[in-house]
C-alpha cells in the first residue's frame, strides 16, 4: 500500500500538468467566468467620458496625435494600466502598452487594444471604446481573482488617426518615407514618435513576428449605419476591404460658351458629369457591398464663359474582394469610353499605385466571437470593414478580429458620434469572454 502510495503522486502531478496545456480551467476559474463574469458598465463609460474631456471644446474632441492633448490621454490610460496590473512599456514606434503574465511559460500573448488619438473635432468613442473596453477587461479578470494561462496584453497604437503609423509598424509595414511625413500635429511622424518616448531610428526594434502574438482582438464602433438600422448588437467584421484609386481626366476641347453651338461643342465637364453617374450605376450593377466614390473634381479653365476642356476627377472603389474591384473598374471603363465616343472627348484613368489590398479576418476567431455573442444572447451580422483599423496591420502577423458596436445614425469622426451604454457594455462583455475562450484553447 505505500508503495502505491508513494507512485501515484508524480501520475498526479504530470496529470495536472497535462490538463492544464489543453486548456483546462486555472485559478479562479471556478468563479464561473466562461458564462458569469460581465464587466462594470458604470465604471468603463465614466472612464470613457473621462477621457473625453481630455482635448474637449464646445465644438468636440480634438486629441491629435503627438500633440500635448494625445500625451495627456495616454498619461490618463497609462494610470489606468497600472490600476489594472499591467507591466507598462512604450516601444520604440511611441506605442503605449500593457503586460500582464499568463500562468504558463511560454505562451505567446492574447493582444487586445485600439487608439486614442482623435481627428479634428471628433466625438468619443472611436478607438477610445476598444482601449477602455481592454483595460476593463483585465481589470474584471483581476478583481475576480482569475488568472490567464496566456499573458494578456492591451495596445495603444500611435497616430492610428494619421496613417495606423503604430501598427504598420509593429506589423513591419512601415516604410522610411512615412517617417518624415508630416502630421497634423506640426511635427513630423519621426519627430511625433521621439514626443511619445519611442525612437524613430530604432524603429524595427518594434516588430512583432509571426507567432509572437496568440490574437489580436479590436472592439470599436461600426462607423457606420448597418448594425444599427437592422436592429443588430454586434457586428463580426469579416476583413478590411481593399482600396483602389485612379487619377482620371477627361479631355474635350475649351472654348467660348457664346459662340459654340451646342451640337458643336466638347465639354469635358459635360462628360465627366455623365462619368460620375456611371460611377453609381456600374457599381450598382454587381450584387454585393463594393462602393465606388468620385470625391474630388475640378474644371480647366474654370470661367464661366469658356467650355470646360479639360476635367480632373478621382475615383474610389472599395470592396472586400480583390476580383470584385476589378470587375466594377472593367464595368467604369466600359462605360467610360461610351461616353468618350459620345461627347467626343477622351476618357484616361491613371491608377495611383498606393492602394490597399483586402485582409481578412481570422476564421477562427470569428467562429469564436459566433459562439461567444450566442451564448451572451447577443444577435450579430457578419459584415466588412469599409474603413481601416490598427486590426487590419495585425492581421499580417497573428490571427485578428475586430467586433463592431453600433454606432447611433452610423455617425462618427463628429461630435455627434454615440454609442448607447447597453451597446457599449454589450461589446466588452463579448470581448472579455471571447478572450477567456480563447485562453482555454489547445495550443499556444
Amino acid at each position: 500500500m505505500r508503495l502505491r502510495n508513494t507512485n501515484r503522486l508524480p501520475r498526479l502531478h504530470h496529470l495536472l500538468i497535462g490538463l492544464l496545456l489543453l486548456g483546462w480551467p486555472l485559478q479562479g476559474a471556478e468563479s464561473g467566468a466562461p458564462t458569469d463574469l460581465r464587466v462594470n458598465a458604470q465604471r468603463l463609460q465614466e472612464r470613457i467620458d473621462r477621457l473625453a474631456r481630455i482635448g474637449e471644446s464646445p465644438q468636440g474632441v480634438t486629441r491629435l496625435a503627438f500633440t500635448e492633448a494625445d500625451l495627456s490621454g495616454r498619461a490618463y490610460v497609462t494610470g489606468l494600466m497600472q490600476e489594472a496590473g499591467l507591466e507598462i512599456r512604450v516601444d520604440e514606434a511611441g506605442n503605449l502598452s500593457g503586460r500582464l503574465p499568463g500562468v504558463l511559460p511560454g505562451l505567446a500573448p492574447i493582444v487586445l487594444g485600439s487608439h486614442i488619438d482623435t481627428v479634428p473635432l471628433a466625438g468619443a468613442y472611436d478607438g477610445v471604446l476598444g482601449v477602455m473596453a481592454a483595460i476593463e477587461c483585465v481589470l474584471v479578470l483581476g478583481e475576480n481573482g482569475i488568472r490567464t494561462r496566456h499573458p494578456l496584453e492591451v495596445i495603444v497604437f500611435a497616430n492610428e488617426e494619421g496613417g495606423l503609423t503604430g501598427s504598420r509598424a509593429l506589423s513591419g509595414r512601415l516604410n522610411a518615407r512615412a517617417l518624415d511625413e508630416s502630421s497634423r500635429s506640426g511635427m513630423s511622424v519621426r519627430q511625433g514618435i521621439a514626443a511619445l518616448g519611442g525612437n524613430a531610428d530604432r524603429i524595427s526594434q518594434a516588430i512583432r513576428r509571426p507567432g509572437e502574438v496568440k490574437a489580436f482582438l479590436e472592439l470599436h464602433i461600426e462607423q457606420g449605419g448597418s448594425l444599427e438600422s437592422e436592429g443588430t448588437d454586434i457586428g463580426i467584421v469579416e476583413g478590411f476591404v481593399g482600396i483602389r484609386w485612379w487619377d482620371v481626366t477627361v479631355t474635350g476641347f475649351a472654348n467660348h460658351a457664346g459662340t459654340t453651338p451646342m451640337n458643336a461643342r466638347r465639354d469635358a465637364l459635360l462628360a465627366a458629369s455623365r462619368l460620375v453617374i456611371a460611377v453609381n450605376r456600374a457599381a450598382k450593377s454587381l450584387p454585393g457591398r463594393q462602393v465606388a466614390t468620385v470625391g474630388r473634381i475640378r474644371a480647366e479653365p474654370g470661367a464661366p464663359n469658356v467650355i470646360p476642356g479639360r476635367v480632373e476627377l478621382s475615383l474610389e472603389l472599395r470592396d472586400l474582394a480583390k476580383p470584385k474591384l476589378d470587375r466594377v473598374f472593367q464595368e467604369i471603363r466600359r462605360r467610360a469610353q461610351l461616353i468618350g465616343m459620345e461627347t467626343d472627348t477622351e476618357i484616361e484613368f491613371n491608377e495611383i499605385d498606393i492602394g490597399v489590398e483586402p485582409t481578412l479576418t481570422d476564421p477562427n476567431l470569428q467562429e469564436v466571437i459566433r459562439q461567444t455573442a450566442e451564448a451572451l444572447d447577443l444577435s450579430y451580422a457578419r459584415l466588412p470593414s469599409g474603413a481601416a483599423h490598427d486590426a487590419q496591420n495585425m492581421a499580417h502577423i497573428a490571427p485578428a478580429a475586430l467586433i463592431f458596436v453600433p454606432s447611433a445614425g452610423g455617425i462618427s469622426h463628429s461630435p455627434q458620434e454615440y454609442t448607447k451604454p447597453r451597446d457599449v457594455a454589450n461589446g466588452a462583455n463579448l470581448l472579455l469572454q471571447t478572450l477567456i475562450r480563447l485562453d482555454r484553447q489547445a495550443g499556444p
